[in-house]
């Protein structure tokens, strides 16, 4: 590791690009918000304005349809002026106001109309493109006059509507309403869009023309028939409502013609005292002050850097002072793993954030390490102590004979092969040990009943029992059925029996039990032997460890077998515990999963 890290890989400099790249992508993100906010802003605001307008022209339009002059449409003017915030002023052609929402908008009335309101030649807002088309009417459907019918012949008529919607619903299942035109006839709609209503239940009383109707008719017919030799067009029948129905849809399908345009001339000259006279509509804006946030000036533009580079200093200083915390006891925590001199060094911990955790953590692998290598020198001393005393039996022995202190017979030769079998013994534990430490202890999975296993393992040690004058008894329920390897099962059981019945005294008990518990199968083996101190349970499953501070090997035992139960069993996804009673009781029980 270099001495010290490149500025390119420095936390400092990583920490103040970073900080550097979301600052502009902040400010981008800003600009580019602001900037389409504004814009929505203003297409919704100008959809508004068009809406309203639409609104204002459509109200006053029904106001001169329905009202033979202006007079009362001060309260509507007022009404949409207080529901749109517009200024309204209605004026005649001559610019001279008729009514008005209030004396700002007279003051501040445009050069130019916003419409022209005349409910008799209907035009559109001048944002709403050609306007209506050249067939369809431009005649207010509002605009009734003579044809609005009396109270006596509305209810007449809607009593016929009645009955024509009973007769649809009854003979054709379809579902009608009545709506009522503005002059006041009824007119039945079907409520599901697309439907046909049917004509077997038509009457001609509904849609004969009533005494109001017929009185107009018969004006409106003078009218067309003096418009039709005016330009001399030939009329062969009367016009009656079918017929101007006829006629209208003659003219909306083939275009129009000279008696239509008669029909148009005739209803407005019937119409034009029962409408207002013709005004100019002026919709004006409130009157707000202008109050812009920044501009594309020379001035703007500094405004808008000077802020943007105000951001990136404060917030590139921030950072700096946060990555300089951040270092110094990163720093030191470098300097301590760079530590050459092998020994323990603890850091101390200054803050109580990640760096300070870290630091414990370091602290405590540090104490792990020390400890792990004083255990290694330990278990190196332990391994020498162990191979050393039978070896020195063996040369010993050996030497005698070839010094001629020693007849090489058989009981010579018996403990010869007891020490080689010792030494073959510990040579074994600690393979099966080096290989769990490397994770390459292989275990041969299979169903087996534990039950089984543990009875015949019993077997196997009650010869050893009984030369030590140790009852060994077993319990067990029927169903412990595992996943495991037999030869390391029972290989665990016979060090923990060889173990309980070497500490047990004579005349004492070993018993072995087994039950299915919560998740797995748990194996208790008691014993009534010598116990265990409360300061030695920790270090009971080291390897080479014994009670005995002699380490002598009278009761026998190399001071791996607990070493190689927990190893097993852990191999196994299982655990092992041990609880003791000085002079009474030790109890190891190991749990497995099923």
């Amino acid at each position: 590791m270099a001495p010290e890290v490149p500025l390119r890989n420095s936390l400092l400099l990583r920490l103040l690009i970073a900080s550097f790249t979301i600052s502009l992508v902040s400010i981008a993100a800003t600009a580019w918000l602001t900037a389409r906010s504004t814009t929505l802003a203003l297409k919704q605001e100008r959809g508004q304005i068009l809406a309203d307008d639409a609104t204002i022209q459509n109200t006053l339009e029904g106001f001169a349809a329905s009202h033979p002059n202006w007079d009362g449409a001060e309260r509507t003017v007022r009404d949409l002026a207080r529901r749109t915030g517009r200024g309204i002023v209605i004026a005649t052609r001559a610019r001279e106001v008729i009514t008005a929402s209030d004396r700002s908008s007279v003051d501040r009335l445009p050069l130019n109309a916003s419409a022209v309101i005349d409910p008799l030649h209907l035009s559109p807002l001048p944002d709403q493109g050609a306007g209506l088309p050249e067939d369809v009417s431009r005649i207010d459907p509002r605009a009734v006059g003579p044809y609005l019918l009396p109270t006596t012949e509305r209810k007449k008529l809607r009593q016929l509507a009645r009955q024509e919607v009973a007769c649809i619903y009854d003979t054709q299942g379809l579902r009608t309403h009545i709506v009522e035109e503005p002059s006041g006839r009824p007119a039945i709609r079907a409520l599901r869009p697309g439907a046909v209503t049917p004509e077997v239940c038509a009457t001609k009383d509904l849609f004969a023309p009533t005494p109001t109707e017929a009185k107009a008719l018969t004006e409106l017919t003078a009218l067309v028939r003096t418009c039709a030799a005016r330009n001399r067009i030939r009329v062969e029948e009367p016009l009656t409502i079918d017929t101007q129905f006829r006629l209208g849809q003659a003219g909306f399908e083939q275009g129009a013609s000279a008696l239509d345009d008669c029909v148009e001339e005739g209803r407005r000259e019937q119409l034009a005292p029962h409408v207002a006279p013709a005004a100019l509509l002026f919709v004006t804006s409130p009157a707000q002050p202008a109050t812009a946030v920044f501009d594309l000036s020379r001035a703007g533009t500094l405004r808008v850097l000077g802020t943007t580079s105000l951001i990136l200093t404060v917030t590139i200083t921030i950072t700096a002072v946060i990555a300089i915390r951040l270092i110094r006891p990163l720093r030191k925590l470098t300097n301590a793993a760079r530590d050459t001199s092998g020994r323990h060094i603890q850091i101390p911990i200054t803050t109580r954030d990640e760096i300070g955790y870290l630091a414990a953590a370091l602290n405590e692998l540090s104490e792990r390490r020390e400890r792990t290598d004083e255990q290694r020198r330990v278990m190196v001393s332990d391994i020498a102590h162990e191979l050393r005393t039978p070896l020195s039996n063996i040369r010993g022995w050996l030497d005698a004979a070839q010094d001629g202190l020693a007849d090489p017979d058989s009981s010579l030769v018996a403990s010869l092969q007891e020490e080689a079998g010792l030494l073959q013994h510990i040579i074994d534990d600690l393979q099966v040990l080096a290989a769990a430490d490397a994770g390459s202890l292989r275990l041969n999975f299979r169903k087996l009943n534990l039950r089984e296993l543990a009875e015949q393992s019993l077997d196997a040690h009650q010869t050893a029992a009984q030369a030590g004058r140790v009852a060994l008894t077993g319990y067990f329920t029927d169903d412990l059925t595992i996943e495991g390897d037999p030869v390391r099962l029972r290989q665990v059981l016979g060090n923990l029996l060889s173990n309980a019945i070497r500490h047990t005294p004579p005349n004492g008990s070993v018993i072995v039990s087994g039950y299915r518990g919560e998740g797995g199968v748990e194996l208790h083996v008691a014993d009534t032997g010598s116990g265990i101190q409360p300061e030695d349970l920790p270090r009971i499953f080291d390897r080479f460890w014994r009670a005995e501070q002699s380490r002598s090997r009278n009761t026998g035992g190399s001071g791996l077998g607990l070493s190689i139960v927990r190893h097993l069993v852990q191999a196994h996804g299982g655990e092992v515990h041990v609880v003791s009673s000085p002079g009474t009781e030790t109890v190891f029980t190991v749990r497995l999963p099923t």
